[in-house]
């Protein structure tokens, strides 16, 4: 296996997804109808938007795939490999659809900048989506040289992370990027998710050691940044640093598919609601609810049990909406025949 290869991670695909002979890939950049795959001789361009050439599974950056010749089109991506992760939300242009924003990543971090509030309920938003992943969560807060010594970010990140670990980092001094190259790792891959202008493509910048990425401006008045960056791109690091992997600012989080993760991340609500008087109690009111009854103690907070059935209700109204769907194409066939 040609070096260049083996540094883009593909001592970690399974040897038995590959079909003998297969021209072996990995997609690095996705644009329009476009990828950058980097296969044994280097980096190669090819198309993707093909139905011969994506099946059904559109190829995103982090893919193993798949790549061969068409007549008239040149080289194509013939097969998509089964993803081993896929970091994904809801597409905000098709409320009932998955957009997957990357694959076969082992560690996805929640950036946040502290030169702006922190959301606890975009955080937990953003942990539920790394962790339904199925790759490593962890926590980056950015820009500690611009933080207010009495920010609250610090307590609002620590009551929501559990056992998620937490880095703070600092491009200005360099505070936490050894500690964050420590959790990537030779053939490993990193993904960084979050908003516009925390950061994401100056911690990029400075693990690489040159302006590798576009970094844009922020607004003083609200620390809001334009995107600068439009595609997701995987970039390998100096030596057996890993591979890291920016991604275009998110405005809206919808989940995907996510019970399992809401569980993990509201682990202390679940823990609790095992003690309500009705096992399909609602926390709405019911009478020997226990998550009702920490509320009023003071044990738990309002506002984080209010985020936490917000989204109970978006996972359980997406089901909804799927078997809405999977019967009306069921009845469609039919009539078809």
């Amino acid at each position: 296996m040609s070096e260049s290869l083996v540094d883009w991670g593909v001592g970690r695909v399974p040897a038995g997804d590959w079909r003998e002979g297969a021209r072996q890939a990995r997609v690095v950049r996705v644009d329009r109808g476009e990828c950058d795959v980097m296969t044994p001789d280097g980096r190669v361009r090819v198309l993707s938007d093909s139905q011969r050439a994506q099946g059904e599974i559109a190829p995103v950056t982090g893919d193993w795939v798949e790549i061969e010749d068409a007549e008239g089109l040149g080289t194509v991506i013939a097969r998509v490999l089964p993803r081993r992760t896929a970091v994904s939300r809801r597409d905000p242009a098709e409320k009932d659809l998955e957009q997957v924003l990357a694959s076969n990543v082992d560690v996805v971090a929640a950036v946040l900048g502290l030169d702006r509030p922190v959301q606890a309920g975009w955080l937990e938003r953003l942990l539920v989506m790394a962790i339904d992943s199925g790759a490593e969560p962890l926590i980056v807060l950015t820009k500690a040289d611009e933080a207010d010594v009495d920010t609250p970010a610090f307590s609002i990140v620590e009551a929501v992370a559990g056992s998620v670990p937490v880095i703070v980092t600092s491009i200005v001094d360099r505070t936490g990027l050894d500690e964050l190259l420590a959790r990537i790792g030779a053939e490993r891959t990193l993904a960084l998710v979050g908003e516009s202008g925390v950061g994401k493509s100056s911690i990029v910048n400075a693990l690489v050691g040159e302006e590798r990425l576009e970094v844009g401006e922020v607004r003083a008045s609200d620390a809001e940044g334009r995107h600068t960056t439009t595609a997701r791109e995987l970039i390998r690091l100096p030596g057996d640093a890993g591979l890291i992997l920016d991604t275009p600012g998110i405005r809206t989080l919808g989940l995907w598919e996510a019970e399992h993760a809401v569980d993990l991340v509201f682990g202390d609500l679940v823990e609790l609601a095992e003690h309500c008087r009705f096992r399909d109690c609602a926390h709405r009111g019911e009478p020997g609810c226990a998550v009702q009854a920490a509320i009023d103690t003071g044990d738990l907070p309002a506002m984080r049990v209010r985020l936490f059935l917000e989204l109970v209700d978006e996972l359980d109204n997406l089901r909804k909406r799927e078997a809405q769907r999977a019967r009306r194409e069921k009845g469609g066939g039919r009539r078809r025949r």
